[in-house]
């Protein structure tokens, strides 16, 4: 039986200004426990900015590359989203972090009215033309609801108000759910969880949703 082929898509290493390293791990963990192979991608771009994770500040004197980065948490193997087609993947998952906001799409500053990196839109854009399913975690579930909200995609990042709030003004369906949960959209196959959006989750809550997203992802890949 061949091996599903998954994109993980990063959006740097930490999750101040890029992505939440646990919640890769979890997706990384639970499609390897699965027998998927893995692909971690990354756009090439330069980082919104570079936070200081023990000050909790931002740094003025340092620029940081996603593409560089996020090659931290793939051990060295990843792709520049610019060379990734939707023919190379049977699915494409992406985890949360602010940096699924602020360097993959424009959101953590402009909310609804966010714009998203042209190699990120392109490959979400083909892998929904082709009928392959997506998941997205925590508030990467953003990036779906601007590229997809004409779709009216389903998705969740919890329960927060005002995220989802915005979510809905880009066209989504948002719908409620706990950190062990996940949402699905059958029709749009894309599969959401919220992750760390849930700030007081334990990790044990937050690899079971995102084990729960990545078996339905798996499952509409089949």
């Amino acid at each position: 039986m061949t091996k599903k082929r998954v994109g993980i898509m990063l959006s740097g290493c930490g999750v101040y200004d890029g992505s939440e390293i646990q919640e890769a791990v979890f997706v990384l963990l639970a499609l390897d426990r699965a027998g998927a192979a893995t692909v971690f991608i990354a756009p090439n771009i330069e980082q919104m900015h570079v936070i200081n994770h023990k000050e909790g500040h931002p740094s003025t004197k340092e620029t940081r590359n996603v593409l560089d980065e996020s090659a931290r948490i793939a051990r060295g193997s990843i792709r520049d989203a610019a060379d990734v087609m939707a023919g190379d993947l049977d699915a494409l998952v992406f985890p949360g972090g602010f940096g699924a906001a602020k360097n993959l799409c424009t959101f953590a500053v402009d909310g609804a009215k966010c714009t998203v990196d042209p190699q990120v839109e392109r490959l979400i854009k083909a892998m929904h033309a082709a009928g392959k399913p997506m998941g997205f975690a925590c508030i990467a579930p953003a990036i779906a609801a601007k590229v997809l909200g004409p779709v009216h995609v389903q998705l969740t990042i919890g329960t927060d108000e005002d995220t989802a709030k915005a979510l809905e003004e880009m066209g989504a369906k948002h719908v409620n759910a706990h950190v062990t949960e996940c949402v699905v959209d059958e029709g749009n196959k894309v599969a959401s969880a919220p992750a760390y959006m849930d700030g007081k989750a334990r990790p044990s809550q937050v690899l079971e949703g995102i084990e729960k997203m990545v078996a339905k992802v798996l499952e509409m890949a089949s």
